[in-house]
């Protein structure tokens, strides 16, 4: 009794400390109301619809920071990421759906925030009009291209993005193969790495690292945003009202947010998803017609597919998940290990090793299983006395060969120069299982409805 006593007595103060708490944590957010005199604007749909933008603050960081982080040049004081984030009516799924910011859009007639100049409506690239007509004109425009409501307004800009990444501890990010990008400095080797708020301020905003450019960089946000939210998960930030309250003191120096989204509504949004996961998560871009969509006047654009992307916002508006039934019921296995090359793209023909009846058979079903492209049509080997599980290759599809590898624990890598695209598995006694392996940036599933999602499980790291 005295035991239940002292913890109702903590609970009940923790609860008082906790509302003085959030009391003063908005003080130190910066309130924007984006929505005043908007008019026209799309139906309410079912669930909660937020804009998530990410600004270009750099006039914000100290100089010793900006030279660390690659920061140099003049502010452009417009959106370096643009997210429309969606958590369902019974808050057990968000979606997140990104906006490439260079997306050809039609900015509706405005006031020019900075010159007061009065504007029609006229074509632009989306991050525009942030620059043109701060957080309101840019919540018309998005509201416009997408027919979506948006409930919630919150800006992050490079400040607060580190300060919340420094806050849960920092961010594991796995990599299938060495990322350099020169502009941004980020500099990591392939594996697994814990990014402080510095490094992954680096690694959201990389687009140097392969030739996909911002698309690219988009998918590796994503990848952030569901390692972050694995993070936050499983350390307790959720479910624990002080740790959060911390992470969103560490932020709130430099948040923008929307009248009626305050620190107690983001507290009870998280008390609402307490039994969230990774695999709550969905994250999806908006479907491409077009990467190099040339405007008069604006130069190099990116084109919506137009049918597509209606599908993917009316998907959106009536709190549809937009990931398979399937997928989503399915129990939670073992997370792949990550490989340079996509199982689907190496095929492999298997040769049984040893006189054990049925391992070739169980070898090619186990790599079929996992996705490689076997022959189904497994052949015993010349030597039937192999000890160790061989992979030859031909030095010209190395990389596909470490892919197979890594497929084959303990299995020896052998060159063999002229044998082609079709790699050669010898199992050995030493087989015992394959492991599930899958590319970083193996290519989504399309749905029927033309885009394509995955849950935040999906992308973390193995």
């Amino acid at each position: 009794m005295r035991v239940a006593t002292t913890l109702s007595v903590l609970v009940l103060g923790a609860g008082g400390i906790g509302h003085a708490l959030v009391t003063s944590l908005d003080t130190g957010i910066d309130r924007v109301d984006p929505f005043r005199d908007m008019k026209n604007r799309p139906k309410p749909g079912h669930g909660t619809n937020i804009l998530l933008v990410g600004t270009d603050g750099r006039d914000k960081i100290t100089a010793e920071d900006r030279r660390r982080y690659r920061l140099g040049g003049a502010p452009c004081h417009c959106t370096d990421t643009i997210m429309l984030v969606h958590v369902s009516e019974d808050r057990r799924r968000a979606s997140l759906v990104s906006l490439p910011r260079d997306s050809y859009a039609e900015m509706p007639e405005h006031t020019d925030a900075t010159t007061g100049k009065r504007h029609a409506a006229h074509p632009v690239r989306l991050n525009a009009a942030y620059a043109e007509g701060g957080p309101s004109l840019t919540v018309r425009t998005v509201e416009h291209m997408t027919g979506v409501k948006i409930d919630h307004y919150l800006e992050v800009d490079f400040t607060s993005f580190m300060r919340t990444v420094d806050a849960v501890g920092g961010v594991e990010i796995c990599t299938a193969r060495p990322m350099k990008d020169p502009y941004s400095g980020l500099d990591l080797p392939a594996g697994t790495h814990r990014l402080d708020g510095g490094k992954a301020l680096q690694y959201v905003r990389s687009r140097h690292v392969d030739g996909a450019s911002d698309l690219g960089r988009m998918q590796r946000q994503q990848r952030f945003v569901a390692a972050l939210i694995d993070r936050a998960t499983s350390n307790g930030v959720l479910l624990n009202p002080v740790r959060f309250q911390e992470v969103v003191a560490s932020a709130a120096g430099s948040v923008r947010a929307s009248q009626g989204f305050g620190t107690e509504e983001m507290l009870a949004l998280a008390k609402a998803m307490r039994g969230f996961t990774t695999a709550s998560s969905e994250f999806t871009s908006v479907p491409v017609g077009a990467v190099a969509h040339q405007a008069k006047g604006i130069g190099s654009t990116v084109k919506w597919d137009p049918v597509k992307a209606k599908r993917l916002f009316e998907a959106i508006r009536e709190d549809r998940p937009l990931t398979k039934p399937a997928a989503r019921r399915a129990a939670p296995g073992p997370r792949k290990k990550l490989v340079a090359v996509a199982p689907q793209q190496v095929r492999v023909q298997v040769y049984n090793g040893t006189r054990l009846d049925g391992l070739g058979a169980r070898v090619d079903a186990a790599l079929r299983a996992t996705g490689f492209l076997t022959t189904r049509t497994p052949y015993n080997a010349d030597r039937r006395d192999v000890k160790r599980t061989v992979v030859a290759y031909d030095p010209r599809w190395d990389r596909s060969a470490k892919s197979l590898a890594t497929a084959l624990p303990g299995s020896v890598l052998r060159a063999v120069p002229g044998q082609g695209p079709l790699l050669k598995v010898t199992a050995g006694t030493d087989f015992t299982s394959v492991v599930p392996v899958r590319a970083e940036d193996a290519p989504r599933p399309r749905q029927k409805d033309g885009y394509a999602a995955v849950t935040g499980d999906q992308v973390v790291c193995p």
